[in-house]
């Protein structure tokens, strides 16, 4: 979804690592990182992360108050 809005580009992210190709071929850093954050943008591998996910987004929004 993010790929295809465009909003990737110039982003680093992470992802299941079989779909690396797709965000760097638009233009991202892609990393094997169970979470990578990059400025509003935060990203997870795969439904085990989430609760990392959860804890850098929670984290985001408390920044933002």
């Amino acid at each position: 979804m993010l790929i295809n809005a465009g909003a990737v580009e110039g982003k680093t992210l992470t992802s299941w690592p079989s779909l690396q190709a797709d965000p760097r071929n638009a233009g991202a850093t892609w990393l094997d990182r169970e979470v990578e954050r990059d400025g509003n943008l935060v990203t997870s591998r795969n439904p085990k992360t989430s609760p990392a996910f959860c804890k850098a987004v929670v984290e985001l929004f408390g920044q933002s108050a």
